[in-house]
């Protein structure tokens, strides 16, 4: 509805549009009755000052229209009932002139209604005796203009003016229709609502005293059983289990030469003759098994042999017809080529494993003699005979083949003695001198004396082989071995291993000519063109240092480490290369080749930091002092390594030492606020507080062109710490004046002023803070917690507005929820935590805080979704940790803790409850290994540990220290 229009002068518009009035059935009906009653009752017939606005009386519509407000555009008063708009002189001015309606619109529904007439339906079917035709009273052709929607708007608000009236005694109605309906028909949960109040009285011995629940099933077994109806199965079905269950066999793979594949698988057949025979077969087969072969007398029990063929299982008849194929495929190969060595290995191979032992080795005998020059034959057969015929066997075959290296092995195998052993292998090298083999099977048998003759020998016969002369060079002393490497040097010039084997031999008698060694040895082998490998090389490296010779690990990086590499990639090669040996575990190969990258780059400050991290970790404390020594040497003006340089000698106890360094690094970096503060930090850690408070002062003088901001924190600090709160003010006062943008000298002076108790002037200090660091979160917490002391309401606002500065914020979301739950306002928190939740639904923080506030019962529910949304959340894991304790499943609660603290160790908070409950549920020696840990770890962040770190009173306190602190104040899990 227009604003300005008055209702009462819409009626004619109405009117006019077609539409039926909106007060013309149920306000004018009320009116009217009404009017009635107050004239009988000789009442003033004036209406309502609310209704007078909707219908005036007669004869003051002039006074209505003259008391309303500016009608609306292109009205015209009247022209409901077909008056015209005019103009007079007095209205020339301010007064509108109406404007006509539009002449195409006005033509084009005059024509339409022209071509269309009345087609309203007007039948019987569409007549009702009380509502008359049906059908809309609107102009179907009428064009829906501003007037119109205007009277929607209107039934639109009557509408729900009538609904709102009607909405509260809907609901009442509604609600009581409810509440009769749950006492006619209660659920279950409220029928049991008072006994499950009731299970908190019950005790563990209660729960326990609860009888068990028998086994009902048994009967009902029964009676399932003897009702039950067998049906026959199916012929199909049958089928199918008879195919499933057929098995097909083939010869078995273990014949040896070249094996010829068989004809397919077998189909099953039930040929009556054919399993008879197939029954006699195998009653041969284990007839010949059973038979002793030296007495040739039988071991066969006559009486239960019948028996015990009972239980031999014939799958098939398929086994026996492949047996037959394979013995005359064997067979027919045999007589076309006869001198076809695997074919007799094979058939024999086949009777053997079919049971025919004594067939088995007249095959393989007939197929020596035939095929006497066949070492594999000669095997064969000494493998089917026993030991005793064995050697006759071997010894009638080396008379045929007197160089077959493996007959001459496995002859000195079967020998049951050393000396025999020794005898053959002797009589091996006599017809094979050249041999490597036999050597090495000779020399195993020998004493090192013997050997060391042996081996003489053996070089002479096979010069080439390397082996032969490094162990001869090892059995050697010294001075022998030397010249035993010179021989073996001109007998082998394009072996590595030699050159080597010489270096680790000068190292082990401590001379000093090992690089000189390996560098003639890259020469030599180039000049024979022998191809130079890097990875190779170094591989010799890694093995020279495995071996116990660091001298010639060094010195083969030193001539290769930097061969194929160019030289704008050696810096990253040679990293590289270090990496992969320290991930191999090469220690001296990797400081061999970062000795040599420092050689080349000199002044990289990386590689002097990658060398001090090998040397905290592998080395010792002489050589991690020793490197950054030289490293502050080459680089005087990289602060990290005169600060390690510093802290090395002040872990190690020399303070002096460490004064020394720093004040050498001050001589370098006089502008360095990082070495002022190191410096300050060890004065102050060893209690001399009024050095580094000098220091402090000499500082803030020379860097007051340059950034030195954190040298007036710590001055602050530092007064806090001794006391003297003036001092404190004077230097946080002129901090803010030289940095108003830093937020933590507001936190520091408004805070100072909440020591004094002074409110009013703390509150100041962090709206002025806020004003300069609208984005730091810590600083408007600071004033959240000031403001919830005296006013919770103040403070739910303080965080609102924070959160409009700085949305999607978790911490302020937290604090925001710390205050409802310190007003005691369930409701309330956990609406803020939903609404937090929804903007930061990724916040692990928010989702650890969900899991406290919910009832123990819902706590694992909880704990699903947070996992769900961030699983390697520390807090998140160290919040499903205390559910599993509350649980009472230690187990499960160390390994989440543990878990926490490798996904983040920096958190104190995780450290803190899980050294709390190994000292509940763990053992001595978990809580010390824990303990040492956390020291290892040096956490600096969580709430409950910021809290007790940063408190003046703990400012003495270690990591352990404070861990212990820490641990004690925490709520137990199981007592929530």
């Amino acid at each position: 509805m227009h604003p300005n229009k008055p209702i009462w002068s819409l009626t004619n518009t109405y009117k006019n549009s077609r539409l039926v009035s909106p007060f013309s059935n149920l306000a004018g009906v009320l009116l009217c009755s009404d009017s009635k009653k107050k004239k009988a009752r000789g009442e003033s017939q004036h209406l309502p000052a609310e209704h007078s606005r909707l219908f005036p009386p007669e004869g003051a519509s002039h006074q209505l229209q003259r008391h309303t407000k500016e009608a609306p555009l292109n009205y015209v008063a009247g022209i409901g009932r077909g008056a015209n708009g005019f103009t007079t002189r007095s209205d020339i001015g301010p007064a509108r002139i109406p404007t006509a309606p539009d002449p195409v619109a006005a033509a084009a529904i005059a024509k339409r209604k022209a071509e269309d007439g009345d087609n309203a339906d007007y039948s019987e079917a569409n007549y009702d005796e009380f509502e008359g035709y049906g059908g809309s009273f609107v102009d179907p052709n009428a064009i829906y203009d501003a007037e119109d929607k205007e009277a929607d708007d209107v039934w639109e608000s009557i509408d729900r003016t009538l609904d709102q009236r009607r909405k509260a005694r809907r609901e009442e109605r509604m609600r009581q229709e409810l509440q009769q309906l749950r006492q006619e028909r209660p659920t279950i949960q409220s029928q049991f609502a008072d006994l499950k109040g009731d299970l908190q009285q019950v005790s563990y011995s209660d729960w326990d005293a609860i009888p068990e629940i028998g086994d009902t099933t048994q009967r009902f077994r029964k009676k399932v059983k003897t009702n039950m109806a067998f049906i026959p199965a199916p012929d199909s079905l049958l089928e199918q289990a008879r195919k499933e269950n057929e098995q097909y066999n083939t010869v078995p793979n273990s014949l040896g030469g070249t094996e010829t594949p068989m004809s397919g698988l077998a189909t099953p057949t039930t040929d009556l003759t054919r399993i008879g025979a197939g029954r006699k077969q195998i009653i041969g087969i284990n007839l010949a098994r059973l038979q002793d072969s030296v007495s040739g007398q039988t071991n066969v029990d006559p009486k239960g042999y019948l028996t015990d063929l009972s239980t031999i299982k014939i799958n098939s008849s398929a086994e026996i017809g492949d047996i037959k194929k394979a013995r005359l495929l064997l067979n027919s190969i045999r007589q076309t080529n006869p001198k076809h060595a695997p074919a007799w290995i094979g058939s024999a191979r086949l009777e053997s494993e079919v049971g025919k032992i004594v067939q088995a080795r007249k095959i393989i005998m007939e197929g020596c003699d035939i095929c006497p020059e066949s070492q594999d034959i000669w095997l064969e057969a000494a493998r089917l005979h026993t030991p005793e015929n064995a050697k006759v066997i071997l010894a009638k075959a080396i008379q045929h083949l007197p160089k077959a290296t493996k007959i001459w092995l496995l002859a000195a195998d079967l020998e049951t003695d050393v000396k025999g052993r020794k005898k053959v292998l002797r009589k091996s090298l006599e017809a094979n001198p050249n041999s490597a083999l036999l050597w090495k099977a000779a020399i195993e048998l020998e004493t090192p004396e013997d050997a060391k003759i042996l081996l003489g020998r053996a070089v002479e016969c096979i010069p080439k082989s390397v082996e032969m002369w490094l162990a001869l060079a090892h059995l050697e002393t010294p001075e022998n071995a030397r010249k035993v490497l010179n021989r073996a040097r001109l007998a082998v010039p394009t072996d590595s291993s030699i050159w080597i084997t010489a270096a680790k031999l000068e190292e082990s008698q401590g001379n000093e000519k090992i690089d000189m060694i390996v560098k003639r040895a890259l020469k030599t082998l180039t000049n024979n063109a022998v191809v130079i490998e890097r990875d190779q090389w170094m591989k010799e490296a890694e093995n020279a240092e495995k071996s116990g010779a660091p001298k010639t690990c060094r010195a083969i990086i030193k001539e290769v480490i930097g061969l194929n590499v160019e030289e704008e990639d050696r810096k990253r090669v040679w990293i590289e290369d270090a990496e992969g040996a320290l991930s191999r575990e090469a220690v001296e190969t990797a400081r061999a080749i970062y000795e040599h990258a420092l050689s080349i780059f000199p002044g990289k400050k990386s590689l002097y930091l990658r060398v001090a991290h090998l040397e905290k970790v592998h080395g010792t404390r002489e050589s991690l002092e020793n490197v950054l020594s030289k490293a502050v040497k080459h680089c005087p003006q990289a602060e990290i390594l005169w600060l390690m340089a510093a802290k090395e000698k002040w872990m190690n106890g020399d303070v002096d030492g460490a004064r020394i360094v720093l004040s050498e690094a001050f001589k370098a970096n006089q502008e360095s606020e990082q070495i002022w503060l190191a410096a300050v930090k060890l004065e102050n850690e060893n209690k001399e507080l009024d050095r580094a408070r000098a220091l402090l002062a000499k500082a803030r003088q020379q860097l007051q062109s340059s950034a030195g901001e954190k040298v007036w924190l710590k001055s602050a600090q530092l007064e806090r710490q001794t006391g003297n709160t003036e001092e404190e003010k004077n230097l946080l006062e002129e901090a803010l004046k030289k940095y108003p943008q830093n937020p933590k000298f507001w936190m520091m002076r408004g805070q100072l002023e909440e020591r004094r108790n002074e409110m009013d002037t703390a509150r100041e200090l962090y709206q002025r803070g806020l004003k300069n660091c609208m984005n730091s979160i810590p600083l408007w917490i600071c004033a959240g917690k000031l403001e919830q002391r005296t006013s919770n309401s103040r403070a739910r606002t303080l965080y609102e507005k924070a959160r409009l500065k700085n949305p999607k914020n978790a911490d302020l979301w937290l604090a925001a929820i710390r205050v409802e739950v310190a007003d005691n306002n369930p409701k309330a928190s956990q609406m803020t935590l939903s609404k937090a939740l929804q903007e930061c639904p990724t916040s692990g923080i928010l989702w650890a805080e969900a899991i406290d506030l919910e009832k123990p019962k819902q706590r694992r529910a909880k704990s699903v979704d947070a996992l769900k949304r961030c699983d390697n959340d520390p807090f998140v894991i160290v919040a499903v940790a205390k559910v599993f304790w509350a649980d009472r499943k230690y187990e499960k609660t160390r390994t989440w803790f543990n878990r926490a603290v490798t996904l983040n160790p920096d958190l104190g908070d995780a450290w803190a409850y899980f050294y709390k409950f190994e000292i509940q549920h763990g053992t001595e020696e978990h809580q010390q290994e824990l303990l040492k840990r956390c020291v290892a770890a040096d956490p600096r962040h969580g709430e409950n540990w910021v809290r007790v770190s940063k408190d003046i009173a703990n400012s003495d306190l270690k990591t352990e220290g404070i861990l212990t602190r820490v641990a004690n104040n925490l709520p137990n899990p199981l007592n929530q």
